[in-house]
């Protein structure tokens, strides 16, 4: 399959295509759509406080042959000028389904940071474990927030989970 047969087609939950091959996410179970619902209600809610952008599997070109579909993208700035996004979220959130391997959640995790994107934090709905990842560095969240800097979000887990 082409980029341009890709674009044009739809699909439902969306796929990722990478190099010309489409790689279908694994999403739909009650606790991950939970935890992405309440994740983005409460990233959705600062939005303007924060000055960020908040869009749920929105399609995200990483490369010119390879698109990504993040559960949540948070952008800091103006909206995307197309249909897709073509310029790094500011931090990319991905939330394991059972079926998720970690070899392919690590490759997509690299695919974000390569293309710049300056977060990417890795939650697990069952266990409440959060990880962040930057280029420099990963580190699980022991004290309960998640956060980033530059815009500074906070995201106490222990709030969302009270949800």
């Amino acid at each position: 399959m082409t980029v341009v047969q890709y674009l044009a087609s739809s699909y439902r939950p969306d796929c990722e295509y990478l190099d010309g091959e489409i790689l279908e996410r694994n999403v739909g179970e009650w606790e991950h759509s939970r935890l992405q619902s309440i994740v983005s209600c409460y990233l959705s809610s600062r939005e303007r406080e924060w000055g960020i952008r908040v869009a749920l599997a929105p399609r995200v070109q990483v490369r010119a042959t390879r698109f990504r579909v993040p559960d949540i993208s948070v952008l800091y700035g103006p909206p995307p000028a197309g249909p897709i996004i073509v310029e790094p979220p500011f931090l990319c959130i991905e939330i394991l389904s059972p079926s998720d391997r970690m070899k392919e959640m690590q490759e997509r995790i690299d695919d974000y940071l390569d293309f710049g994107v300056n977060y990417v934090w890795l939650l697990h709905p069952g266990t409440w474990r959060a990880f962040v990842y930057t280029r420099d560095a990963v580190h699980e969240v022991k004290d309960g927030t998640l956060r980033s800097e530059s815009p500074a979000i906070c995201v106490p887990l222990a709030e969302l989970e009270a949800e």
